[in-house]
């Protein structure tokens, strides 16, 4: 059984005591990605759907890193601050997933890092 770090400059670093992206087993695991610029870990987008972009930007970039991509996605969880977000993160969400969506739960809560609307996290076969 091995545990390898994913780490890529091209999604925001950790901004605590955790990793972008655990590969393990077969598969990835990546933290709860936020709408950050991964140049200045500023949040982007004023809207639910500009900030879910980005989390898919950002989950792009480390799954990549991975070897692994969106049509490898088994299991993804949203959070949002807000649930009368849920149809517009859907519509940008939706949009990578062509076929065969994976599992996914959708949580609203009360506050996110940086004050971010969405967060996603997903595991992935790597």
């Amino acid at each position: 059984m091995s545990k390898i770090v994913v780490n890529t400059n091209k999604a925001p670093g950790a901004i605590g005591p955790y990793s972008q992206g655990i590969k393990a087993n077969g598969f990835v695991f990546t933290s709860g990605i936020l709408p950050l610029n991964p140049q200045t870990g500023a949040v982007v987008g004023s809207t639910v759907e500009e900030q879910t972009e980005q989390v898919m930007h950002n989950i792009a970039a480390i799954l990549e890193e991975a070897g692994s991509g969106f049509d490898k996605i088994v299991k993804a969880t949203v959070y949002i601050t807000d649930f009368g977000d849920f149809a517009a993160m859907n519509g940008v969400y939706g949009k990578y997933f062509k076929s065969e969506c994976p599992a996914r739960s959708c949580v609203e809560i009360g506050k996110l890092a940086k004050n971010a609307m969405v967060e996603i996290e997903v595991v992935a076969i790597a």
